[in-house]
């Protein structure tokens, strides 16, 4: 009989806690407001069959090689036509399609920085980011947001202290300019001109991930950062949120010689090219802005459907900033409450969330949750809402990260 000896794997797994929403499966029949999740009402699944058979009748078995069919060549052109409403002027060869924007960071992530180097975000930040920089080997430093974003000022300072002492700056400065994950806000016009300018001077790369930007309820929109440093901007954005998380389809607009690097670092050749032939299809049939224009009034509906409850269950006992579009509500509890230590109960009452703490990597924040109002109707929201009212206020003595001596 063989003996199964201990292996070593590799030293770059982050020593990280399990996300709590994972543990979700032990409790069935979950309301879930913890993983962003579009609607399901949202996915035109007859246009996207229509658009699959049509890859195959018109492309045929272009559409299924290597290099695929003319549809790789109508999706970056659509990208690049849409871009303009973010004031992106680019070129085709300046954009590549990913397999969802998490490989664009991935890939800009391994292009700009070796293991050591300095990335900088915002806190509260992404959790998928979070952990894909640190298994990169960077190190992280974070900045606090507001209720117009990223506080810009708290970074020119930090790079001006950095620079004085010789400490190392950044090479990268990740930041999600509308609709944050989880924070919910967008970054102010003066503060991503401000940023760009800082890009520049300090000579480090800003990664703006923005794949929330068409879910604006107001129909209003800002300029990129890109467009105030197209040489010192990456812009990630993707269709999981506009079309279906589960085609795997976003893309990265840069300058030619960082995209360039890019490609060699995309082992896998060409984001599926028969996916591709699909969207295509599928974009060229659609009515893009009516499509929208609907995922935006079934999402606002929600929204407020989620603040309501709120307001009605926990009253003053949070606070949060009202999101005017994208996915997600952060709700922050009075500084001594740990969510964490009623999430369990949540669970046991039927619903989810995922507890702050996991939206931080230094300075860690207990008292704050991220709720998702998209995928679930307005019904389960409030049910929802009240679960995780009754549960904290059943478990609220037990909550302080204040303990008594």
């Amino acid at each position: 009989m063989q003996t199964l000896q201990e292996f070593s794997f590799s030293k770059r797994f982050p020593d990280l806690p399990l996300i709590s929403a994972a543990t979700a499966e032990k409790y069935p029949d979950l309301i879930p407001l913890s993983f962003g999740y579009p609607a399901r009402e949202s996915f035109d699944i007859a246009l996207l069959a229509q658009s699959s058979v049509m890859a195959l009748e018109t492309q045929g078995p272009e559409s299924l090689e290597y290099t695929g069919g003319t549809g790789t060549g109508k999706v970056v052109e659509w990208i690049k036509q849409r871009s303009l409403l973010r004031s992106i002027k680019t070129e085709s060869s300046n954009i590549i399609v990913t397999t969802g924007s998490m490989q664009g960071m991935d890939i800009v992530t391994r292009t700009l920085t070796d293991p050591g180097d300095e990335v900088w975000i915002e806190a509260p930040s992404f959790f998928g980011a979070i952990r894909q920089f640190l298994l990169a080997g960077t190190k992280l430093r974070t900045f606090p947001i507001d209720e117009n974003g990223l506080k810009v000022d708290l970074v020119e300072q930090a790079l001006k202290e950095a620079r004085a002492s010789g400490e190392p700056l950044p090479k990268m400065f990740y930041v999600m300019p509308n609709y944050h994950n989880p924070g919910g806000i967008n970054l102010s016009l003066e503060r991503r001109k401000k940023l760009a300018e800082l890009a520049y001077e300090y000579n480090f790369y800003i990664l703006e991930d923005d794949a929330y930007v068409e879910l604006s309820f107001t129909g209003k929109y800002i300029p990129s950062i890109y467009s105030f440093g197209p040489e010192r901007v990456i812009y990630l954005s993707t269709f999981s949120k506009i079309i279906a998380p589960g085609i795997r389809m976003g893309w990265a607009i840069a300058g030619e010689h960082v995209i360039n690097k890019m490609r060699m670092l995309k082992s896998d050749g060409s984001t599926s090219v028969f996916v591709q032939e699909i969207i295509s299809n599928f974009l060229s049939e659609i009515d893009f802005d009516a499509h929208v224009k609907k995922l935006n009034s079934i999402y606002k509906m929600r929204k407020d459907a989620m603040v309501l409850a709120i307001a009605e269950y926990f009253g003053d006992e949070v606070s949060y900033i009202v999101p005017d579009g994208g996915f997600f509500l952060w709700l922050t509890f009075h500084p001594e409450i740990d969510t964490s230590q009623f999430f369990i109960d949540s669970l046991k009452k039927g619903v989810n969330y995922i507890d702050g703490v996991h939206f931080y990597t230094e300075n860690h924040q207990h008292n704050h949750i991220r709720l998702c109002f998209t995928f679930c109707d307005e019904e389960q929201i409030r049910r929802a809402v009240k679960r995780i009212a009754e549960s904290y206020f059943e478990n609220k003595k037990n909550c302080s990260v204040l303990k008594e001596v």
